[in-house]
């Protein structure tokens, strides 16, 4: 990014998940922000109706809308949140075709006018349009990442917090594998002010707690009727655009390209990963259980067949 020059943000998809999205990154003032849509005056509504918070919240970055890709020219970052959304009882594989084409026209439209740029995904099914996304762009893996590890974490240090009636800020958790009913939150590792939940919470409590985690969109989908969640979501990804733009180093739980680590290769999937300045810097390996490793190893199968299911697409 140039010296003395205000990072820029691209947003693909200016529904209700981009929208938010671009909403918390102005409110947190992480740069100028560009939202894009194929929907003629959508992207530039938002944008103004959101540009014209600026005085009241005090922030002091550009919003601003298009049609046109070619305005994602100079994006440090870009967000693909472009997609169909869930409906009650749809799974985030029944979104599979209909998403990956999507995802891959937008994904080479920002090769070709942001080369330089760092690829946040959030169409579902997440992991699978990880590598579209990667495949597309022919970026290296370290600048395309996937927002889901943080987005179920949250969820489930949400319903830790509910459930001891503590505060949020003080729960920590972490939730491994692909975006779906087969994701891993691992129990080990959560915490409400240092202390594991395990001693402080009766094991059919957990348990009600990691079903919950795993059914955590649809829960909402199935609340919506016509959508699926986007202000977590879009909060999740602001972290993950703050980390990069600010080579904060942050240690997330994110979508990332695995060629080895947790003997996964060639797939996306959630995983304690460094994020910075150069995106995901490292894939952390953390010491699992045996049936830690095995629900993880169900969980990217999972994704492994989405995979197969979309090249056999064509």
């Amino acid at each position: 990014m140039a010296k003395n020059r205000r990072p820029r943000i691209g947003i693909v998809g200016a529904g209700a998940t981009g929208a938010t999205t671009a909403h918390w990154c102005a409110a947190k003032e992480l740069g100028d922000i560009v939202l894009i849509d194929i929907v003629e005056g959508l992207p530039q509504g938002k944008a103004l109706d959101l540009q014209e918070a600026a005085p009241v919240e005090h922030f002091d970055v550009h919003v601003t809308g298009s049609n046109d890709f070619a305005a994602l020219e100079g994006a440090d970052v870009v967000v693909i949140t472009a997609g169909v959304a869930r409906k009650p009882g749809m799974s985030r594989s029944d979104l599979l075709a209909t998403n990956a084409g999507i995802v891959r026209s937008a994904s080479e439209q920002i090769a070709r006018h942001a080369p330089d740029a760092y690829v946040i995904v959030l169409s579902n099914p997440l992991d699978t349009m990880c590598t579209v996304a990667l495949e597309a762009t022919g970026f290296p893996r370290n600048r395309v990442v996937g927002q889901s590890g943080i987005l179920d974490s949250t969820r489930f240090r949400t319903f830790i917090a509910q459930e001891l009636g503590v505060s949020y800020r003080d729960v920590t958790a972490m939730v491994l594998g692909g975006h779906g009913d087969s994701m891993v939150p691992l129990v080990r590792y959560a915490y409400a002010g240092g202390i594991p939940i395990e001693r402080l919470l009766p094991p059919e409590r957990i348990a009600a707690l990691v079903e919950r985690t795993r059914k955590g969109g649809g829960e909402i989908v199935d609340l919506l009727k016509t959508g699926s969640a986007f202000y977590a979501p879009g909060s999740a990804v602001t972290e993950m655009v703050a980390a990069i733009l600010r080579d904060q180093k942050r240690i997330l739980t994110c979508a990332a390209y695995l060629d080895g680590e947790y003997g996964q290769r060639g797939i996306f999937a959630g995983v304690p990963v460094i994020l910075g300045g150069d995106g995901v810097e490292k894939v952390i390996e953390l010491e699992l259980t045996e049936e830690e490793r095995q629900a993880f190893e169900r969980s990217c199968d999972e994704v492994r067949q989405n995979l197969e299911i979309l090249r056999s697409l064509g």
